[in-house]
């Protein structure tokens, strides 16, 4: 690899419309104010006790309110134990993954059905305090697409999201060929991406490598040539286009980041050649674990779907949780920028479970809470492309907050709890509030 010199790409150009939301409605008040709460603001300094107040779409002052602003607001009380903080993000976000028993099952929905089905799982990351989703694969062509314009709308509700088409795989590389799209050769990968961009996708997909859930095809099994994925990398790029990959085997990583690829997802069996040069691009690129689908399943969680826990353990799954956590751990020594989330949407990692990764980065990775917790927000903002209106609750941001009944500095998995939940605002609009 070190003597193909490393491709050069145009930056991700973010723009405003990539990210705003339309949904205020009649009944919203023009100010919130959010007062005696413990207010973790995603800057990485500890709570503190103050208020915070809204108007509009946006966060306009933090700590100390000037009470002759907050006329007129709706008036929401932390009552000195709650905590507000940024609403959180998925990095790896499969909003049409149908909580189906395994791959195949993914698009056996009629697409009626599944448009509803995808409509529902993005209330859904919204009702558990997600207000960024970074698309990483869609079951059919236009369903995050559409569906993100219906929430940009304000039709229906849900987070934020960067929406993303059909993964794109080579011939004999499919680890889910009924929603893949097949490119073989660097002029069909740049026909590929064109197409999926023309469709209206913010990010594109590329499934570079096996993985150990699919039958003979081995997590460490690479199916792209460099040549291939620099032509994608160059072709989303020149259009302001991310690209994200499935890259789980040490030679795809490397191949990831000589290309100039944004997002690598799992990275499991990174090697050192790898991650001395994942460290030299660590300003440029993202990695998401997305661990907890393996975890459950060598857990036990899929004994009920057909994959028994020995099962798991003859394909290499828990070899493969035990190496990847192994590489995290040393990701988080060297600074690397992880984020949480992905692959929820199968039958024992359902939609709404999604804040276990959390917990994962802490008892997995070596990840503190706070760390954790400026994982999913203020590098979601950065993943997002809008580091300086989302992720953190800072005057001047998007007003995408939630109040969490607790403290998830003392104990993580109160994200996982949808009841601890007290409020969630997003945009500015009042999505919950339990009075």
């Amino acid at each position: 690899m070190g003597s193909i010199s490393e491709s050069a790409t145009v930056p991700y150009r973010p723009t405003p419309a990539d990210i705003t939301l339309e949904n205020h409605r009649p009944g919203d008040p023009a100010k919130i104010l959010f007062q005696n709460v413990r207010i973790l603001d995603s800057t990485g300094r500890l709570p503190y006790l103050g208020s915070v107040l809204i108007e509009g779409e946006r966060v306009v002052a933090v700590g100390q309110v000037d009470p002759s602003a907050t006329e007129g607001a709706l008036i929401i009380d932390g009552e000195g134990r709650k905590t507000l903080m940024s609403g959180l993000i998925d990095a790896h976000t499969h909003l049409s993954w149908n909580n189906a028993r395994n791959l195949d099952d993914l698009i056996k929905l009629p697409a009626e059905e599944h448009v509803l089905f995808t409509a529902h799982s993005a209330k859904t990351y919204l009702d558990c305090g997600y207000t960024m989703c970074f698309g990483a694969a869609a079951a059919r062509p236009r369903l995050d697409i559409a569906v993100k314009a219906s929430i940009k709308s304000g039709l229906i509700p849900g987070p934020r999201s960067l929406a993303n088409a059909p993964e794109i795989t080579t011939t004999g590389g499919a680890i889910a060929p009924s929603i893949s799209r097949y490119a073989d050769g660097p002029y069909e990968m740049r026909k590929a991406v064109r197409e999926a961009i023309e469709l209206g996708a913010d990010n594109v997909k590329l499934s570079m490598t096996g993985d150990n859930f699919v039958d003979d095809m081995p997590s460490q099994d690479t199916y792209f040539t460099l040549e291939e994925t620099v032509a994608a990398v160059e072709e989303a790029h020149n259009r302001g286009k991310r690209v994200c990959a499935h890259a789980r085997s040490a030679a795809s990583v490397k191949m990831c980041l000589v290309a100039g690829v944004d997002v690598i997802y799992h990275a499991s069996f990174i090697d050192a050649e790898g991650m001395d040069l994942l460290e030299r691009h660590k300003d440029s690129v993202f990695v998401a674990p997305t661990i907890n689908l393996p975890i459950a399943t060598c857990a036990g969680a899929a004994v009920p779907y057909g994959v028994t826990v020995e099962l798991a353990e003859k394909q290499g799954l828990r070899h493969e949780v035990d190496v990847a956590c192994t590489a995290m751990t040393e990701m988080h020594r060297r600074g690397i920028r992880m984020l949480p989330g992905g692959d929820y949407g199968f039958a024992w990692t359902p939609h709404g479970t999604y804040a276990r990764d959390l917990q994962h980065f802490v008892t997995r990775f070596g990840y503190t809470p706070m760390e954790s917790i400026l994982a999913a927000t203020a590098l979601g903002g950065e993943m997002m492309g809008h580091p300086d209106e989302l992720g953190k609750v800072q005057p001047g941001y998007y007003a995408d907050v939630i109040l969490v009944d607790g403290d998830p500095l003392a104990d993580i998995a109160v994200l996982q709890d949808q009841e601890k939940l007290h409020a969630i605002v997003i945009n500015g609009h009042v999505h919950k509030h339990v009075r």
